[in-house]
């Protein structure tokens, strides 16, 4: 791999020599006024945009894997050979030119034309469904969409949401929103006229309240029906509401939506002080973002270690001390009893001011439309490795979805963003008459002030954690093994060994 500043980024029109770039390498350049990634894969060599499609990573500083390059920010995967974004969370291709090896020497050409545009796709294959329902406005459901426009399909796409607000990028909320650092304009994933022309319907404020998988319809709230030819439930997860007194009243949030987000934002304008309950990921992630706002945070959680659960307590320290420095207060070992007004009682009697409460103490799967229709729930909605339910037709992704893990040999569900996106991808993919297996190894990212965790994989239980380099410093990479069987690993300041890590987890599956 090779990176260097602006002014020493070479003329790729004017060649470099085969030999500064090995084999699974890369070097930035220019063409004109635009940042190239020239990439080497064996003999092949590719020309592509320098810069991911989802949040302008630096795509030399990722993985070269095949015929495809990985962003070492979030992992999104592009076609070296054609620019297309073929994992989320990029939903968008980069740009891409011809490159020409003349004896020793490399040449970029030309820029190639963008790939088809999803309504100028080929037409798909005959016994596809006359019309596609999506039910969920989130990461599953817009992606599975955008994947059927980009595979070809041109019957009715249709998303039933029971939001507001158009599909939103979620991870946002609790982190540079919620923090006063991103407007409002940049939370839709798209923006309005994409819709239309992708010829996508997307109807608001729509909750579906009957399913019939035998006469393929959809009932909703306000009465009206939905025939489909196939259906995708992405219904997503709800946020769990504590039972204790006042934990409906006007001072306490959870946060699901850009609606809770802002309704969060409103009151903190105001505020002096928080109390957050739960150490959870999103918990953390609110606190973070309201000692950016100045406030005072308290965080109540049972736990005698943040996150010790998912990331073991060693690091569950370490992102504790995060907080800490922060100034943030732990009263760990502890429960919510009571909110009332300003006061929150905890159950040994202590008493926390606060201006508002933010509750982070997990989600539920939203399985009660599938349930009602006869589809097979498992803590979750059951499905098969192509994401089928129990009903003919009938797909599921996303957090509600629970589904054979090939890494690990065990049914799971996962509630992570990008692992949502590619199921409605992949299930979109299977309406269209694909026989393609959900394997992709699970990951997600979590911000705390200036540190940022990758995790790469599914452990929901170990026998040893294996810790490389030093939490202190904040660079390490943590692996959690059962059974001598790598499952997981979490990094910090570790992006391309967050990457070789998801693709060794992704070549296990083949050896089990």
């Amino acid at each position: 791999m090779s990176a260097t500043s602006d002014g020493d980024r070479p003329d790729l029109t004017m060649g470099v020599a085969a030999s500064a770039v090995a084999d699974g390498g890369m070097l930035v350049g220019r063409v004109g006024d635009e940042d190239v990634l020239l990439a080497r894969a064996g003999e092949d060599w590719f020309a592509v945009g320098a810069h991911c499609s989802h949040y302008h990573g630096a795509l030399a500083e990722g993985l070269v894997v095949g015929d495809t390059v990985r962003c070492p920010l979030h992992h999104a995967c592009f076609s070296l050979r054609s620019g297309e974004a073929r994992s989320a969370p990029a939903l968008e291709p980069i740009p891409c030119w011809r490159v020409e090896r003349l004896g020793d020497t490399v040449f970029v050409r030309e820029k190639r034309p963008a790939p088809r545009s999803a309504r100028a796709a080929a037409a798909p294959a005959s016994g596809t469904p006359q019309s596609v329902v999506i039910i969920g406005g989130g990461a599953a459901g817009l992606a599975g969409a955008d994947a059927l426009r980009r595979h070809g399909y041109d019957g009715p796409v249709t998303i039933l949401s029971a939001d507001a607000d158009p599909p939103v990028d979620r991870p946002n909320l609790s982190k540079d929103y919620l923090a006063g650092e991103a407007q409002d304009d940049w939370i839709p994933l798209w923006p309005p006229e994409r819709y239309a022309e992708r010829g996508i319907e997307l109807v608001l404020r729509s909750r579906a309240s009957f399913l019939d998988p035998a006469s393929r319809t959809v009932r909703l709230e306000d009465g009206s029906r939905r025939e489909y030819g196939a259906l995708l439930l992405a219904t997503g997860a709800e946020p769990v509401r504590l039972q204790i007194p006042g934990a409906d009243g006007a001072r306490a949030f959870t946060l699901r939506s850009f609606a809770d987000s802002r309704a969060i934002v409103e009151t903190a304008t105001k505020a002096r002080r928080a109390v957050v309950v739960g150490a959870s990921f999103i918990g953390l992630e609110v606190s973070a973002s309201l000692r950016a706002r100045g406030i005072a945070v308290d965080v109540v959680a049972p736990e005698r270690t943040p996150l010790e659960r998912v990331l073991g307590p060693e690091v569950g320290r370490f992102v504790q001390s995060l907080h800490e420095a922060r100034g943030v207060a732990f009263h760990l070992g502890r429960t919510v009893t009571s909110i009332a007004g300003s006061t929150v009682t905890l159950d040994g009697g202590e008493r926390l001011e606060t201006d508002l409460v933010v509750m982070g103490v997990g989600v539920r799967p939203a399985t009660a439309l599938a349930e009602s229709a006869g589809i097979t729930i498992d803590r979750g909605i059951a499905v098969d490795a192509f994401l089928e339910t129990s009903a003919p037709g009938i797909f599921a992704a996303g957090d509600v979805a629970r589904y054979p893990d090939p890494h690990t040999g065990e049914r799971i569900r996962v509630e992570h963003w990008v692992a949502a996106e590619r199921q409605g991808q992949v299930a979109a993919r299977n309406m269209l008459g694909g026989r393609e297996r959900f394997d992709a190894v699970p990951f997600f990212w979590s911000r705390h002030y200036d540190v940022t965790i990758n995790y790469v994989g599914h452990a929901e239980r170990w026998d040893r954690v294996l810790i490389d380099g030093a939490l202190d410093v904040r660079g390490f990479s943590a692996t959690y093994l059962l059974e001598g069987r790598r499952l997981a690993v979490a990094t910090v300041s570790r992006d391309r060994e967050s990457l070789l890590a998801e693709v060794e987890i992704e070549r296990s599956a083949g050896s089990r």
